[in-house]
């Protein structure tokens, strides 16, 4: 399956399928000098696929750190430092080969090596189908998640399905988080498809019919993203469950997904107060127990320190804390959410999970 995007100009391809890495070579093979960024778990599963392309491109391997780790001013000081020691011109191609961090971080240093040169995506996680595209690069920042970055479109998303062989369930539920975030901005037939889908582990870590909901939440971003790039207006939608989630996950360490889930979770609970909606909170709370997420974080959870981060999140004003909230499925707003609302809901929120 291939997807293109559609701006006006730089438009780059999106391949979803198994063997997709049979077509890098289209994609690289005018470039001078070519960096391969590889996830040290990739690397240490798939070493035998990476080895073959640096061989076959003379391209230089830099094996990074898994996870947010990588995503630190200091690490990005010493790998652009290390970088630039091998005189590589501008005609140079750095290469993710990773998960969401891998992939945000090559892009960043791409963003900023020699004033920019190009990148490509090779997602190896579930996660990664929703950051590989669209363009946000960056690092974090002692203040929060992603607050160092860019606007810099890849040259290519080449995502080989062969690579989620290997994941991890912990992996796969972080991942499976964005693929349900887009269900719940298509509509209530899509939400009704994926849960019939996954209804449970067992269901999940099989990942039947993984490229047909990976092709869909593509697509559903993809939407998003070409109407407001640069994220003024709608692609704000994108951060559904993601302004607690974040603050979760800088807080408490634990994978991007896992936070997201509880994320949208506390959003049903405001939307609840501040829209006069009556989402079935128990259902999803229940739905996250029969896919085993790990919920017992939510038991250190506290409001204050969460509340501050929050106040840092990019999609803030002058006004405060901006959510993204969903008036019914599929129909996504923002709207700014007082110290009251979020207190009273996260009260409501504990409650839930201490049933």
């Amino acid at each position: 399956m291939k997807l293109e995007t559609t701006y006006k100009s730089n438009n780059y391809p999106i391949i979803i399928e198994h063997h997709a890495l049979n077509q890098l070579h289209d994609y690289i093979k005018n470039y001078q000098d070519i960096v391969l960024v590889i996830d040290q778990k990739v690397e240490n599963e798939w070493s035998h696929i990476t080895d073959f392309i640096a061989s076959e491109y003379e391209a230089h391997k830099l094996i990074v750190p898994s996870g947010e780790t990588t995503k630190t001013l200091s690490f990005y000081e010493e790998t652009i430092e290390s970088l630039l020691s091998k005189q590589l011109t501008r005609n140079t191609c750095l290469i993710a080969i990773g998960g969401g961090a891998t992939g945000d971080f090559t892009g960043f240093l791409a963003s900023t090596l020699l004033r920019g040169v190009d990148f490509i995506q090779i997602p190896t996680t579930i996660l990664a189908h929703d950051s590989s595209v669209g363009g946000k690069v960056g690092i974090n920042s002692k203040h929060g998640k992603n607050l160092i970055g860019a606007f810099y479109r890849p040259k290519a998303v080449i995502y080989d399905l062969n690579f989620l062989s290997t994941l991890p369930y912990s992996e796969i539920l972080s991942g499976y988080a964005e693929v349900y975030k887009h269900a719940l901005l298509n509509d209530i037939e899509s939400v009704n498809h994926i849960e019939a889908q996954y209804s449970d582990e067992q269901a999940l870590k099989s990942l039947d019919e993984i490229e047909y909901y990976l092709y869909k939440g593509v697509q559903t971003k993809l939407n998003i993203i070409v109407a407001d790039e640069k994220e003024s207006n709608v692609r704000k939608f994108l951060n559904l469950g993601h302004t607690f989630g974040h603050a979760v996950e800088y807080k408490f360490k634990i994978p991007h997904g896992h936070a997201v889930m509880i994320g949208i979770v506390f959003q049903f609970i405001v939307t609840n107060i501040m829209l006069n909606k009556s989402f079935n909170i128990a259902h999803y709370v229940n739905y996250l127990r029969e896919l085993n997420y790990p919920l017992d974080i939510v038991n250190d959870l506290e409001f204050e320190s969460l509340y501050k981060l929050m106040l840092n999140d990019k999609k803030n004003d002058e006004q405060g804390v901006q959510m993204v909230l969903l008036k019914d499925i599929g129909d996504p707003i923002v709207r700014h959410v007082d110290y009251k609302t979020l207190s009273k809901a996260f009260a409501e929120f504990k409650s839930y999970f201490n049933k």
